[in-house]
């Protein structure tokens, strides 16, 4: 059997349609990857960082075949510290260079957008530094970067785009304004689905592109100055006892009917050929980020935004 671990954001929302979309991916990939196949997979999920504390206490007796992470920072690490087995899957020829290695590959990708719900008082915004108008008082969320992966990207991603003075006015004026931050992404999320908040500044955009499908009402929003994007990379570890039937499953997942899957689930699939049912990275304003250079910042960056948010 393969064993397959899925470390994932934690981002269960009210009223968790986004969850059982989510969920749902992963249960797809696997029954039709058996059902090609005849491989069972058993499923392990949990968050990014309990994921990668199992992998390290188990290195002598691993648990795992095949990692898919939400993180992209994981598979730097675990290719880092020579974990990961190398191959790269055929049916990646259509990935882009920067979404794949010789070790891990990109299962799909989301991105970071404002939030909003429809229904509010306020009117629709349409950049990020908008919620500093009188107009959202009291009416912004915004995950905890240090709590929320995605959260910590999009403020690397305004370092580099408007640099620190200018990224810490904005987290100042936000929080000026009213701003809050509640947690992790769903602690963000599920005020402006509820309707006790009007914008979310940072959520993670397919759960609730998923979620706008469905019938809520909220509106996801790409600010036009940029944003980041948050790649979700697929490993087999070199510990592996089953290192033909790991590469079948990264197969899989590449191959139509796998990104097809992917792209149901409103994230953007890694290949390029496939269409996506959302905004894709060329139609996103991207912001490229040193993520080596700001993870090795991470704290001092921490510090200074519950500084100017008062969170």
């Amino acid at each position: 059997m393969l064993r397959l671990v899925i470390a994932r954001r934690q981002v269960k929302a009210f009223p968790s349609i986004g969850h059982r979309r989510r969920g749902a991916l992963i249960e797809n990939l696997a029954a039709d990857f058996t059902d090609q196949t005849g491989i069972e997979v058993n499923v392990f999920q949990s968050t990014t960082g309990q994921v990668m504390a199992r992998l390290e206490s188990e290195q002598a007796n691993p648990l795992a075949d095949v990692v898919i992470s939400a993180s992209w920072d994981s598979a730097e690490s675990l290719h880092a510290d020579g974990l990961l087995h190398e191959y790269l899957s055929p049916n990646a020829e259509t990935v882009p260079d920067f979404l794949k290695t010789d070790h891990y590959v990109a299962q799909g990708v989301s991105a970071l957008a404002l939030v909003w719900n429809r229904n509010s008082d306020v009117p629709a915004p349409a950049d990020w530094s908008d919620l500093t108008d009188a107009a959202y008082r009291d009416q912004v969320t915004m995950p905890d970067p240090a709590q929320s992966g995605a959260a910590f990207e999009l403020i690397t991603g305004l370092l580099t785009a408007l640099g620190e003075e200018a990224t810490w006015a904005l987290m100042e004026a936000l929080a000026d304004n009213g701003m809050i931050v509640p947690g992790p992404n769903a602690r963000a999320l599920n005020p402006v689905l509820q309707g006790a908040k009007s914008v979310v500044f940072g959520a993670v955009d397919y759960i609730s592109l998923g979620q706008q499908a469905e019938g809520e009402a909220i509106e996801v929003i790409f600010p036009e100055s940029g944003t980041v994007i948050a790649p979700r990379p697929m490993m087999i570890l070199a510990s592996t006892a089953m290192p033909e039937e790991a590469e079948r499953f990264i197969d899989f997942v590449l191959s139509e009917q796998g990104q097809a899957r992917v792209a149901e689930r409103y994230l953007m699939p890694a290949r390029t050929d496939i269409e996506a049912l959302r905004p894709t990275l060329e139609e996103l304003t991207l912001i490229e980020v040193d993520s080596e250079a700001m993870n090795a910042q991470r704290e001092e960056i921490l510090t200074r935004f519950h500084e100017a948010t008062g969170s």
